[in-house]
């Protein structure tokens, strides 16, 4: 009788199935690595948006404008912001969010977070309010 040479079905499944486990484990940790660096990114973000408004502020006596603010930023002579930076929770393209109090003594720079959906306010005493979700934020209040 001649003995083939190869793998039986039987075998090539419990490989597979093998490959499936180790990545189903693997897809987690991934994303929990990936949101830590958003995270960690988002952070970093924020505060060199805080840095580059108090340097605005320091040369105009007044903070930017919220529409357009990084642009704004950027056409200053020297710049005090290099290139647009993006929240990495939101979608592609999508700045983070600048919100001056009304009587624009405060502000509060924010990401909307690992949920997606936060969001914050900023009261006139400067006191800065999560009003939804988890965001990453710097302010110049409270």
């Amino acid at each position: 009788m001649k003995k083939s040479k190869g793998f039986t079905i039987i075998e090539l499944l419990i490989v597979m199935a093998v490959i499936a486990i180790l990545v189903g484990i693997a897809i987690p940790s991934f994303r929990a690595m990936q949101t830590e660096a958003w995270k960690t990114k988002a952070e970093g973000d924020v505060k060199v948006l805080k840095i580059a408004v108090e340097s605005y502020y320091k040369n105009h006596g007044s903070f930017p404008a919220v529409t357009n603010y990084q642009s704004t930023l950027r056409a200053e002579s020297p710049p005090v912001l290099e290139s647009i930076v993006d929240d990495p929770f939101a979608a592609t393209g999508t700045a983070y969010v600048y919100a001056l109090s009304s009587n624009s003594s405060f502000y509060v720079i924010y990401s909307i977070g690992p949920g997606g959906s936060g969001a914050m306010t900023i009261a006139d005493t400067g006191n800065a309010t999560i009003s939804a979700g988890s965001p990453i934020y710097a302010t110049n209040g409270w």
